[in-house]
């Protein structure tokens, strides 16, 4: 017998998630591994009255293609991608890993190349995305690779994984509709401010959010969910900021990294592991060096760092920055082929303040 909380989370992920809808056309992206969830969402789009398109991936071709791929290879995308792009309803995309390192003696370069080529279709799918045209959502299928990195058994990694999904709770939907309603008060009060400034060892950081969109994600495009987020200003940052954790990113971990701002723009970046791979990313395009989020974590279901940005970026008491590429619905115009989120803790004596006062203390929003 499977696992009911599979079936619960497809539920969650295809009726509230997405909400699909009769006749609508549904990208189903994912790999082998996530075959459990995969085939659970599979059916209940099609119980829904909606058209399902599996989309399945071997993880090992990732790899190849970036060993063997010449210039033109890199920089080539499918002509169809853009139909399907432009065609899609909606999007649930199922990640499952059995190896997170895969990538990690990959050339950065090509990375960053492939990135760069793929930039028009990121662009237009979040661009349908704020127009409200396009429904997506993005989740993982517990594997033995993703506990190993949160060193975790698997059994306690899918225990985990279920709770910050809620899918524990009697009718997980309305749970999350709960979730929605409390996070809109804080999403409220951000929208009346205009600056932030957060503090905490070797962090003291402002920027501006005036005239900023707040956006309340509520399990609706990642899941689980747990954050409120925004676009910065882009000429705004200044200050200095040392991240909490590891920033993950193509299966590299770059660890202690400490960004300086001036006016906006990246100034200085330093790293203990892994520098080099940071300064690539950061030398893709002009965007890379500018802030397209900020964001506060919010779900009290997820407690520890695991090196999976769903889970971590939604850690509550935290925040988290993105270089690159901002969402369009909040107001942001950078633009830039990657968006690099990275996780700065609070829970021991950071503080956040929105117009100077004080709003959180000690991973602790003392809302008003």
């Amino acid at each position: 017998m499977g696992d009911p909380r599979i079936e619960a989370v497809a539920k969650v992920l295809v009726e509230y998630s997405v909400d699909v809808r009769p006749g609508q056309l549904v990208r189903l992206r994912g790999n082998p591994e996530g075959s459990p969830l995969l085939l659970a969402v599979y059916r209940q789009i099609l119980e829904r009255g909606g058209h399902p398109w599996l989309n399945l991936s071997l993880e090992e071709t990732d790899e190849l293609f970036l060993r063997h791929a010449a210039a033109a290879q890199l920089d080539y995308v499918a002509p169809f991608l853009h139909r399907v792009t432009e065609e899609i309803d909606a999007s649930i995309s199922v990640w499952a890993e059995s190896n997170t390192k895969a990538l990690s003696q990959a050339d950065p370069g090509k990375q960053s190349r492939r990135a760069a080529a793929l930039k028009t279709l990121f662009d237009r799918f979040l661009a349908r995305a704020a127009s409200g045209d396009l429904r997506w959502v993005e989740t993982i299928h517990p594997t033995h690779a993703f506990a190993q990195d949160a060193e975790m058994s698997l059994a306690e990694f899918e225990d985990f994984v279920y709770r910050a999904c809620r899918v524990d709770a009697a009718d997980p939907i309305a749970a999350w509709r709960e979730v929605s309603a409390r996070q809109q008060e804080l999403v409220d009060l951000l929208g009346r401010r205009s600056s932030i400034r957060v503090v905490a060892e070797g962090t003291d950081l402002t920027l501006s959010v005036a005239g900023r969109r707040w956006e309340n994600c509520d399990g609706r495009m990642n899941f689980p969910d747990g954050e409120v987020f925004t676009g910065p200003v882009e000429s705004s940052a200044n200050g200095e900021i040392r991240f909490s954790y590891p920033a993950c990113l193509y299966g590299r971990e770059v660890e202690d990294v400490r960004l300086s701002f001036r006016d906006g723009r990246l100034v200085k970046a330093t790293a203990a592991k892994n520098e080099a791979f940071l300064h690539e990313m950061l030398a893709l395009d002009e965007g890379a060096k500018r802030l397209g989020e900020f964001a506060l974590g919010t779900n009290p279901g997820i407690t520890r760092f695991t090196k999976n940005i769903l889970f971590d970026e939604k850690i509550g008491g935290t925040i988290h920055l993105a270089l690159g590429k901002g969402h369009p619905e909040t107001g942001s115009e950078n633009q830039s082929a990657i968006h690099w989120d990275m996780v700065c803790d609070l829970r021991r004596g950071g503080r956040l303040y929105a117009d100077d006062e004080l709003l959180l203390e000690d991973g602790r929003l003392l809302l008003r």
